[in-house]
């Protein structure tokens, strides 16, 4: 127990670097899903397809490739970053289309009447969208969205075979220099990644509660 308690601190900077990975890459991929989304309907053929072809190529490459891309590829033509940066960039595209597809299976549920509506008062598509649509898209879709997030919370392990020292990578490292404690190593790995993805959980029932009972 004492042997284990003292690999707490490195544990622990694993985790931080687990949830930087995570908030960071998190928060980009909402932003480029949502503008992915947006072009997935708008009235522009050229955008829809440049939105349709960016969300089938990235959804369906593996995770593995994306990163083997950004950290030696990128590279190669000239694109100088920290590891970590690479890491963000390769999350970021491959969850953003996860997140357009989570957020147009929302803006589905939306009423037809309710776009026409605020298009009988005048508002443009942009203004229709993002004052309209998106803000009940949201609502509608936050589960599957939560569901997304977790995925990319044991997603950040693939960063660890690509030089950056987060959970998964920390793991590997104690299990190499402890072997007679493997077991309890794995257990902690296990309990640390469950002390973010249990809260996730938790947050989208909550959240669901209350804008269910609010709509």
């Amino acid at each position: 127990m004492t042997q284990l308690w003292s690999l707490m601190p490195e544990f622990w900077g694993g985790l931080r670097m687990t949830v930087l990975l995570l908030a960071v890459s998190g928060g980009l991929s909402l932003v480029l899903g949502t503008v992915i989304t947006a072009l997935r309907i708008s009235p522009v053929p050229v955008l829809r397809w440049f939105a349709a072809i960016w969300t089938e190529v990235a959804r369906n490459t593996p995770l593995t490739l994306v990163f083997f891309f950004t950290a030696f590829v990128l590279p190669m033509l000239g694109v100088r970053a920290p590891f970590l940066l690479l890491a963000l960039v390769a999350l970021t595209y491959y969850t953003s289309p996860f997140v357009a597809e989570a957020l147009r299976s929302g803006i589905n549920g939306v009423p037809v009447g309710q776009a026409e509506a605020a298009r009988s008062i005048g508002l443009g598509f942009g203004q229709t969208v993002t004052l309209v649509v998106l803000p009940q898209a949201f609502r509608m879709t936050i589960p599957p969205l939560i569901n997304v997030y977790i995925a990319l919370t044991k997603n950040t392990s693939v960063a660890g075979g690509f030089f950056v020292v987060e959970m998964f990578a920390t793991t590997r490292q104690l299990v190499n220099d402890n072997g007679n404690i493997v077991l309890p190593l794995l257990l902690v790995a296990a309990a640390l990644y469950l002390v973010v993805t249990v809260p996730l959980g938790f947050a989208a029932v909550q959240l669901e509660k209350r804008w269910v009972v609010s709509r």
